[in-house]
C-alpha cells in the first residue's frame, strides 16, 4: 500500500501551479507584443550622417542625404567653433529611477559647477565633449523630471534631439513617455533603458524572465534598441552612448545581442 506524503503532494501541486503561471505569462507576452505593435504603429526611422567633410575619414554613402545637426539652444559652447558638431539627446522617465546618476556616470566629475549652473526646475542639463574622426561631438542632454507637473517641459527638450532615451526600473512601462516624446520629435532614434540592473538581478529567475521578455515586446513594439543599464556599476552607460554615436555617424561599430537571463539585456 502507498504511503501518503503531505510533501509530495504539495510539491506536485506547487509544479503545477508553476507550469500554469508560465503558460499564462508566456500568453500574456504574446498579447502586449501583438497589442502593441496594432495600436502604436510603426514610428518613422531616419539615419543621421554628418560629419566635417575636412576633419572625418568617414563619408555617407553618395546617394545618402546629409542633413545639418540639430542647434542646442542651450549650452556653453562656442557656435563659432567650425569643427564642433551640436547634438541634442533628450532623457525621459519616471522619478527616482536613477536618470541623473547615469547622466553623472557618463559624464563624470568634469565641470561640476558649470553642470549645476544649468540646471532649470524640473529640467537639467548636462553636456558632453568628444572626438570622432577628428570632428569634436558635443552632446547636450536634458533630462526631464518624471514628475507630471513637470511634463510641459516635453516639447522644448524632445524638439531637435537626434536620440530620446526613455528610462524605467525594469518594472515600469515607458509606453506613456513614448507617446508624449512622439508627438514633438519623429525622428529621433529610440533607446529603452533599464535601470538599476543591480537590483534586478536579485530578483527570482522567473521573475527576471517576465520583466525581460515585456521589456524586449515594448522595445519591438517602439522600434527600439533596450539596454539593461546600472550606473551604481557602470553597466552598459558609456557602451548606450556609443551605440549611438555609431548610429548618427553611420561609424564601423556593432554591439552585440545578449538576451542571457541574469545579465544585463541588450536587444535591438
Amino acid at each position: 500500500m502507498t504511503q501518503f506524503c503531505p510533501k509530495m503532494v504539495k510539491l506536485n501541486l506547487r509544479r503545477r501551479f508553476q507550469r500554469r503561471v508560465l503558460i499564462l505569462r508566456r500568453c500574456i507576452r504574446c498579447f502586449w507584443d501583438r497589442f502593441l505593435m496594432c495600436s502604436l504603429g510603426k514610428p518613422i526611422k531616419t539615419r543621421y550622417r554628418m560629419l566635417s567633410s575636412t576633419s572625418s575619414s568617414v563619408h555617407p554613402p553618395p546617394s545618402a542625404s546629409v542633413r545639418p545637426p540639430p542647434v542646442c539652444h542651450h549650452g556653453r559652447h562656442d557656435h563659432k567653433d567650425s569643427d564642433l558638431v551640436p547634438l541634442k539627446i533628450s532623457l525621459l522617465g519616471d522619478s527616482q529611477i536613477g536618470k541623473t546618476s547615469f547622466l553623472m556616470k557618463y559624464i563624470g566629475d568634469e565641470n561640476d559647477d558649470e553642470q549645476e549652473d544649468s540646471q532649470e526646475k524640473g529640467l537639467n542639463l548636462m553636456d558632453k565633449t568628444f572626438f570622432v574622426s577628428g570632428a569634436r561631438i558635443y552632446y547636450s542632454i536634458w533630462e526631464v523630471d518624471g514628475v507630471e507637473k513637470f511634463q510641459d517641459h516635453l516639447p522644448l527638450a524632445c524638439k531637435d534631439s537626434v536620440a530620446i532615451l526613455f528610462m524605467f526600473d525594469l518594472t515600469s512601462s515607458v509606453i506613456s513617455w513614448y507617446q508624449e516624446a512622439r508627438k514633438w520629435n519623429q525622428t529621433a532614434i529610440l533607446i529603452m533603458i533599464g535601470t538599476k540592473f543591480d537590483d534586478f538581478i536579485q530578483l527570482p529567475i522567473d521573475l527576471q524572465w517576465t520583466i525581460a521578455s515585456q521589456a524586449r515586446a515594448y522595445a519591438k513594439a517602439l522600434n527600439a534598441t533596450v539596454f539593461f543599464s546600472s550606473a551604481t556599476y557602470n553597466i552598459n552607460v558609456n557602451k548606450i552612448f556609443k551605440f549611438i554615436t555609431a548610429k548618427l555617424f553611420d561609424l564601423p561599430w556593432t554591439v552585440e545581442r545578449n538576451l542571457n537571463i541574469g545579465e544585463p539585456i541588450i536587444d535591438f
